[in-house]
């Protein structure tokens, strides 16, 4: 069965995306705070941009910072919580104060991970503001997230 990535703005500040990996947590869990790993999956290729640089500082007050090539634009921010193989929180600071609040849960059944991503905005307009663009590319990102975890275990 083809797994499926489904993004749902559940609230007016909330978008959530939600996806089953056939992997356990702890591998999934590693894709998504190994520097090395991460940047093999992250960026959509339909995007057509790289990593020039990914920094994980992944422990509670540790910071992110993913830069872009070719325009340089960075994402950045701190960790909030760090529950390895189950739960990561972090802040979104480019935008300044305010930004959105990132939860990513790993659920492990039967050797399988549910993976839900909550984006909690400061308000309806800021959610507004952001659209589901970033939010649709996690379809993307996921698939590519997919390949390396089937690429991994072979």
């Amino acid at each position: 069965m083809e797994n499926r990535t489904t993004v749902e703005r559940t609230s007016e500040r909330e978008l959530v995306v939600t996806r089953t990996f056939d992997a356990p947590a702890r591998i999934v869990f590693e894709a998504w705070t190994r520097p090395e790993l991460f940047t093999r999956w992250w960026l959509p290729k339909s995007m057509g941009m790289s990593l020039r640089s990914c920094e994980m500082d992944v422990r509670v007050g540790g910071t992110y910072r993913l830069e872009f090539e070719p325009d340089g634009m960075a994402f950045f921010g701190t960790y909030l919580e760090v529950a390895p193989h189950s739960r990561l929180v972090w802040t979104n600071e480019e935008g300044g104060e305010g930004g959105p609040v990132t939860t990513v849960t790993f659920e492990e059944t039967g050797g399988r991970t549910l993976l839900v991503l909550h984006e909690l905005h400061p308000s309806k307009e800021a959610l507004d503001a952001a659209g589901t663009g970033a939010a649709d590319a996690m379809v993307e990102t996921f698939a590519q997230l997919d390949e390396l975890l089937a690429s991994s275990a072979s």
